[in-house]
């Protein structure tokens, strides 16, 4: 999978995370895939509410070890 921007939010709490990736998908194009890597179990659900809210399609979820790894395609 094509990767065109990576979003390093280890560290950050909820919301942080997700409003890190919504100003990263802000400057993207259309079609363009941003993976953010979290240490945040919530961010799980979190990036699963935020891709029914605004139409953002995650295309991946997935642990490893401690990061949590979600791929989104921007609208």
């Amino acid at each position: 999978m094509q990767i065109d921007k990576e979003l390093d939010a280890r560290g950050l709490n909820c919301p942080l995370p997700i409003l890190k990736a919504k100003k990263a998908l802000a400057d993207m194009l259309s079609g363009q895939t941003l993976r953010v890597t979290s240490t945040d179990a919530g961010s799980v659900r979190d990036f699963q509410a935020f891709a029914k809210q605004t139409g953002n399609e995650l295309l991946e979820q997935k642990t490893v070890g401690e990061d949590f790894i979600h791929v989104m395609r921007r609208r």
